[in-house]
């Protein structure tokens, strides 16, 4: 979105305005869509995400301030959105598939090589919801591991191994592609 008609949109929205309502939906839908279907990994569970948190968007639109890019202040509420979706399913739960990534070698750098981009979209997808999480949220999104724990209640420490694990799955992974 260009800054000036960003601005007018929002301000549009702000005041009520449907079509401006509609015109931001049509803008960012696409791109958060993808965002609430890494986290979640099912389809209809991430448009209803996408639909809630967008009811959010709407709703707190007053507290944007208009610093720094807005899809990047949007795109935070539909990570949070989707994170307390899995936190309420218990998702982020730790514990599931440690077993997976014990003893898996990290000594294949070229694995990445050999992988396009939507084989590797498929195996985040496939990731265990909470080595995913992470995986989303600090290689993806950019958060740190501060951010990540205080985001999912976690230690630190806990998400620099769930993100250790995540990409020793997703290495043994594609050396099996």
């Amino acid at each position: 979105m260009a800054d000036i008609s960003e601005q007018k949109i929002v301000q549009s929205c702000i005041d009520g305005d449907r079509q401006a309502q509609r015109k931001l939906f049509e803008l960012l839908a696409p791109k958060m869509l993808s965002v609430c279907l890494r986290y979640v990994g099912d389809r209809s569970v991430a448009e209803d995400l996408l639909q809630d948190a967008f009811v959010t968007l709407y709703t707190k639109l007053d507290s944007y301030k208009g610093e720094g890019s807005f899809e990047g202040w949007a795109r935070r509420i539909f990570v949070t959105t989707c994170l307390m979706y899995l936190r309420k399913k218990d998702a982020l739960k730790m514990s599931e598939d440690l077993e997976s990534a014990v003893g898996v070698s990290a000594s294949t750098p070229s694995a990445m090589e050999n992988i396009g981009y939507k084989e590797l979209m498929a195996l985040i997808l496939q990731l265990p919801p909470g080595f995913r999480s992470v995986f989303n949220m600090y290689v993806i999104e950019g958060y740190s591991h501060k951010e990540i724990s205080q985001a999912l209640g976690i230690s630190e420490v806990t998400s620099r191994t769930q993100l250790s694990r995540a990409r020793l799955w997703l290495q043994e992974k594609m050396k099996e592609k």
